[in-house]
């Protein structure tokens, strides 16, 4: 079977990232609103023009598209952390600004926040989501970086890595549901916890 012209296969392709983005969208706002127990397959297709059906050609079910939708959160908290943490030159620098990279992520978009608080719980179940446990890695290659370049002092890394991303989700989700989420006030507060830490381990 041969494929058809550019232009109608180009539009084939656009109207299929048209529509996957669109339930990606739509699910994005139920989740967030009545949260990802409660929301069924048809309540994000109604917050679309697709028919029920079409769902299925892109997604096999909700929880693979709220898998979707913390891939494509994760990667972009990812890239600002990561950016964060190689600027660094001290060891304070090196915690306080990663951190701080990603509470500011985490509220600069109210409905992206909104479905972290609602769903921390669910969201917590799924650690071993590939694009949650890359942030782990990333920051394990980092600490490791650091201790190469005399950065920061030897420690277990893989421990180290674990802590704070743990940490780094926990008070995430009780900084966005804070009535006044204040991304200044979490870094400071966690990033005194690691940073004393790792000068204990000089």
């Amino acid at each position: 079977m041969t494929a058809g012209p550019p232009s109608i296969t180009g539009k084939r392709e656009r109207t299929k990232q048209a529509n996957r983005a669109a339930i990606l969208e739509a699910a994005r706002e139920v989740f967030a609103d009545i949260g990802f127990g409660a929301a069924t397959v048809r309540d994000v297709v109604r917050g679309t023009d697709l028919a029920t059906g079409t769902f299925y050609n892109y997604f096999p079910d909700k929880e693979s598209v709220l898998v979707a939708l913390l891939e494509e959160s994760a990667g972009e908290a990812r890239q600002r952390v990561r950016a964060a943490r190689r600027q660094a030159r001290t060891v304070d620098a090196f915690v306080r600004d990663g951190f701080r990279a990603y509470f500011e992520y985490l509220i600069e978009d109210p409905v992206t926040s909104q479905l972290i608080a609602r769903n921390a719980g669910t969201i917590r179940a799924m650690f071993d989501e590939p694009s949650l446990v890359a942030g782990t890695e990333e920051l394990a290659e980092d600490l490791r970086a650091g201790v190469a370049a005399g950065l920061l002092p030897e420690h277990d890394v893989e421990y180290m890595a674990a802590a704070m991303v743990g940490a780094a989700v926990e008070i995430g989700a009780r900084m966005l549901n804070s009535p006044a989420p204040d991304p200044e006030r979490a870094s400071a507060f966690v990033s005194q916890l690691f940073i004393a830490g790792l000068r204990q381990t000089r």
